[in-house]
Parts: C-alpha cells; structure tokens; sequence
C-alpha cells in the first residue's frame, strides 16, 4: 500500500503543466467566449446603451 502511495504522489508532482488535449480544450472555451462576447457587444442595445454611457460621461 505505502508503494502505490508512493507512486500516486509521484505521479501527481510529476504533472508540471496542461497536455495538448487541454490546451484544445481551454482554446476553444476562450475563443466560444471571445465569440459570444463580440456578438454580445456588437448588437444594437448594447451598442446604444454604450452610447449613451460615453456620450453621459463626455457632458
């Protein structure tokens, strides 16, 4: 039991970063977000409201 131990821990510290699958994956989560986000912030109410806030700001 205190080898298998052993080896998990070793194991564990071993880990010094993401493999290639997760990169993959946290890629395509940031750039679904960049997309919604662009999509988000190009419609014509947060258009408008951003307006009006800069325009409130600039009086």
């Amino acid at each position: 039991m205190r080898k298998l131990l052993a080896h998990l821990r070793a194991r564990l510290r071993g880990d010094a970063g993401m493999n290639t699958a997760e990169y993959a994956v946290g890629t395509l989560a940031a750039v679904a977000f960049a997309g919604i986000l662009l999509k988000v912030l190009t419609s014509g109410s947060v258009q408008k409201a951003l307006t009006s806030v800069i325009d409130r700001a600039l009086s």
